[in-house]
């Protein structure tokens, strides 16, 4: 679920998740190549945590990094900046 601008709106969705699926928060932006923080995105996994379990959430950029025929303005290093802060943030807030 894509979820890394004001646009996306609440987490208040995710009440509506059946117990057994698995929710894929889409929080890093592919659109832009400004890096997001940690914190932030503890901040945000903790919003979506009061309405489905942590551990049936998982971490994700919102979309590919060419989600558009001209592809985004993004170099190759600042996606990969951007997938090491995914895995060092699944790893801070999961283990």
């Amino acid at each position: 679920m894509e979820y890394d601008d004001a646009r996306s709106g609440s987490f208040a969705p995710l009440r509506d998740v059946p117990e057994d699926k698995f929710v894929i928060l889409g929080l890093i932006t592919t659109k832009k190549p400004a890096l997001e923080s940690l914190e932030v995105f503890a901040q945000r996994i903790a919003e979506a945590g009061r309405y489905i379990p942590m551990e049936r959430l998982g971490l994700s950029p919102q979309c590919g990094f060419a989600s558009s025929i001209i592809g985004n303005k993004i170099s190759v290093e600042d996606q990969r900046k951007k997938l090491d802060l995914i895995v060092k943030t699944a790893q801070a807030l999961w283990g």
